[in-house]
């Protein structure tokens, strides 16, 4: 399978850097899946689990909250607003990202903005969830 270059970033860290076969975004129009050769695009990122695969079968998820992702002639960048590998998820950090979540959807009155929180939360609440497996 080719693979192409894939960069994720957070405000925090570079979280990943190299050479993959697939990544999988969850893209605020719906997930979708970059592979290499892929047309050039630009979007929004919700809340959700990116999969990153650099071998068949082998994928790393890294939790991500809000960002966007560039794809390109040279691979595909993405900017997290923010971002958790799966290995550093705890319940207690889950809860405290729901509580931010929660506290988004309390401060304001933009519908726009009460769906994305309530997008947001939903989607804490299932990786959440998934962490109890």
């Amino acid at each position: 399978m080719a693979t192409f270059t894939f960069e994720l970033v957070s405000p925090e860290r570079v979280l990943f850097s190299g050479a993959v076969d697939a990544v999988v975004l969850p893209a605020t129009e719906g997930d979708m899946t970059v592979l290499a050769g892929h047309s050039p695009v630009m979007t929004t990122l919700k809340t959700g689990f990116l999969v990153i695969t650099s071998n068949p079968g082998n994928g790393r998820r890294v939790l991500v909250r809000g960002g966007f992702a560039d794809v390109n002639q040279n691979g595909l960048t993405v900017l997290a607003e923010r971002a958790l590998p799966e290995e550093e998820l705890t319940q207690a950090i889950l809860d405290q990202e729901i509580l931010t979540a929660e506290m988004h959807w309390d401060a304001t009155s933009d519908p726009a903005a009460k769906h994305a929180a309530e997008s947001a939360i939903a989607q804490l609440r299932e990786a959440k969830e998934a962490l109890n497996y």
